[in-house]
């Protein structure tokens, strides 16, 4: 039953407990080359304020807190001072925090004896006891209501690798049903612990078959192989609510009211720009989610692709770019689609030229050309593609390809710092 929002806020019960549901932070990333801290900086202040505003129990953040696995000092610094902040400022405000994709496990859950003191609790790394079972206690995560009485039991899983999961004799997907089979365990000892109105909540980083992911969004790696779906009746109708994150798009799971994607608090790519970024806001009592609703967070830096469809001409691209509005605020990202019979090396120039004294920020140009032909228009696909992608997606991407498995966290690290450092010599050399 869904009861008034409203009635909620006037007659809360100290028993029920209000939860804010959000993921992919992607801290640290840059857009096309600008950087985003601003932005980042910009949505966990507003974070802030709903909590506080709406008397938030619990945060859950369902993986990918940072875009790369080893993040800058910078982007860390941001992420320990807003739990810092918000855990001072809301003295009886729980934290769940899982590991996504995106992040090192084990890097994300190293300090975790010094946030648990700010009641804040970190699930990156899948541990195993002595006989190589899994630690399902680990993965359980208890969340107090105001009274301090225990009024959900958390399933705690983070992005699951190969080995993180039971091995499950199948002839369908392993991975698919290794996962479902994690979740099956966790969620038979849970339930064997329940007490009567007691909720059950799973998190957890994963695409769900069924997913809505925009077309051509190359922003994260949905599939990894074309193998690691979950199927949405992984998630038992005794969960009270699923929080998921992974997949950018604000969404129900097979129209399933109570198993929810966050999506990401800004947009990643050209192709999310028309997603109602924000986070879920849950309230559980009785062990039900007796309230489920979106808050959308506000978006500090636009958007703008010119033209708004199919790509133009560049003279008729010239004229519109030289049309474009005054803008308040904040200077918008720019994409530009221009339509090319052969390619033009001035076209750059005569588009920057074009926007002297505009506050737009120039991110990419997209130049089409008038071919005919699936192998054509599969190569425009690809080189676009790779403009959406870091150059450590691309990296992992071909790695995946030719190795059939994914990139490991020592490859990563050692990539990450490669790049930075012939980034660092070609600055150095520019200036």
């Amino acid at each position: 039953m869904r009861l008034c929002y409203f009635c909620l806020l006037l007659y809360r019960d100290n028993d029920m407990i209000r939860i804010l549901h959000t993921a992919d932070w992607h801290l640290g990333q840059t857009f096309f080359g600008y950087d985003r801290t601003k932005e980042h900086e910009a949505f966990l202040d507003w974070l802030l304020r709903e909590i506080r505003k709406n008397e938030i129990d619990a945060l859950i953040i369902a993986g990918d807190v940072f875009d790369v696995s080893n993040p800058s000092a910078a982007s860390q610094r941001m992420y320990y001072e807003f739990i810092y902040r918000v855990t001072a400022e809301n003295p009886g405000l729980q934290i769940v925090i899982v590991a996504g994709n995106h992040d090192s496990a084990a890097r994300l859950e190293a300090p975790l004896p010094l946030l648990q003191a700010m009641r804040t609790e970190v699930r990156g790394v899948v541990r195993k006891l002595n006989e190589g079972e899994i630690d399902y206690d680990h993965l359980a995560v208890e969340l107090k209501n105001r009274e301090g009485e225990v009024e959900v039991l958390c399933m705690a899983v983070p992005f699951l690798r190969q080995g993180d999961y039971p091995v499950v004799e199948t002839e369908g997907n392993p991975y698919m049903e290794g996962v479902r089979e994690l979740y099956t365990q966790l969620l038979q000892r849970l339930w064997a612990r329940r007490k009567t109105n007691q909720a059950i909540l799973a998190i957890g980083h994963l695409q769900a078959t069924g997913s809505e992911i925009a077309e051509k969004d190359y922003s994260e790696r949905t599939v990894i192989g074309g193998l690691e779906c979950v199927s949405p009746d992984t998630f038992s109708e005794k969960i009270a609510y699923t929080a998921l994150g992974h997949i950018h798009k604000a969404q129900r799971v097979s129209g399933r009211e109570n198993v929810r994607y966050a999506g990401s608090p800004i947009p990643m790519s050209f192709a999310e720009k028309h997603y109602h970024h924000g986070v879920v806001m849950v309230t559980l009592d009785e062990g039900c989610a007796v309230d489920i609703r979106r808050i959308e967070c506000p978006q500090l830096i636009s958007l703008v692709s010119v033209p708004v469809g199919d790509p133009a001409s560049p003279e008729k691209i010239i004229e519109m770019l030289r049309d474009l509005p005054e803008v308040e605020g904040e200077a918008p990202y720019l994409e530009i689609k221009v339509l090319l019979e052969e390619p033009e090396p001035m076209l750059r120039q005569e588009i920057e030229d074009a926007l002297v004294g505009k506050k737009y920020r120039l991110a990419r140009i997209i130049s089409a050309y008038r071919q005919e032909g699936r192998v054509e228009k599969e190569v425009d696909d690809w080189k676009r593609g790779l403009q959406e992608m870091s150059p450590l997606q691309i990296a992992q991407s071909a790695f995946e390809k030719v190795y059939q498995t994914e990139m490991s966290a020592e490859l990563t690290d050692l990539f990450q710092e490669a790049y930075i450092s012939a980034t660092r010599k070609e600055e150095e050399e520019g200036e």
